[in-house]
């Protein structure tokens, strides 16, 4: 699988740090900050995969283009990682699903994930409230709003309606910013990449129900299915 091979650990910290442009003291303490989680040989020697390397272009991508700062970047890393062992989590699930019914069944239809929306989705405030309710600004919604850092509902006259996922998303937006110092570019990242990480869980949920549903609907039909004729067997 394509993803094994990017996880394998297989370069030492120098070779690494070359790849990178970076000081291998860089390197440690990324990972004492917990940015990057290399591996190690039998002899505790730190192996680098393909993954930690895209990990690192991206540290630096953060910290030199985009001048975000450490604790910016701690945030955005700690949810790729989230995002990585979810996939890793989703791809196992499945492969353990489907092999239990691939011997037994010729592929069929899926049934649809069911779409019953969570309440914490459901869009409810106006603007106005959901400014109070945050202490911010309706014009600072509306810019969070054009950078893609907050994703509103519309009512059917397209006045903006905000669920109280989007009111946790803007607490979290105020204290990247507030307490933490984090500038636009850098919550314009954690925001996009915890977008990422909804839609990866709700993708997986979904995906597992169907393949569920699938296997007890199988189930149902096969003990349905006739008993043999007792008579035909003589």
């Amino acid at each position: 699988m394509a993803t094994d091979a990017k996880q394998r650990p297989v370069y030492v910290i120098s070779v690494a740090a070359e790849l990178v442009d970076m000081h291998p003291q860089t390197l440690r303490l990324y990972e004492r900050k917990g940015l990057i989680r290399p591996g190690r040989s039998s002899g505790k020697t730190r192996l680098y995969s393909e993954r930690d390397i895209d990990h690192l272009r991206e540290i630096r991508r953060l910290t030199q283009e985009l001048g975000v700062n450490l604790a910016g970047v701690e945030e955005v890393m700690r949810l790729q990682h989230q995002l990585d062992d979810l996939q890793e989590e989703f791809e196992a699930e499945i492969a353990r699903i489907e092999d239990q019914i691939r011997e037994k069944t010729r592929p069929m239809g899926l049934p649809a994930p069911d779409a019953r929306l969570d309440p914490r989705d459901r869009p409810v405030y106006v603007i106005s409230i959901a400014a109070e309710l945050v202490d911010m600004h309706p014009q600072t919604l509306r810019l969070y709003e054009r950078k893609g850092l907050i994703r509103p509902g519309r009512s059917s006259g397209k006045t903006r309606l905000y669920s109280e996922r989007d009111i946790d998303h803007l607490r979290e937006i105020r204290r990247f910013t507030q307490e933490l110092g984090v500038n636009l570019a850098g919550v314009e990242e954690i925001m996009r990449l915890r977008y990422e990480l909804e839609a990866a869980h709700s993708r997986m949920e979904g995906r597992i129900v169907s393949i569920q549903q699938d296997i007890q609907n199988r189930m149902t039909a096969w003990r349905e299915l006739p008993a043999p004729d007792a008579d035909a067997s003589e």
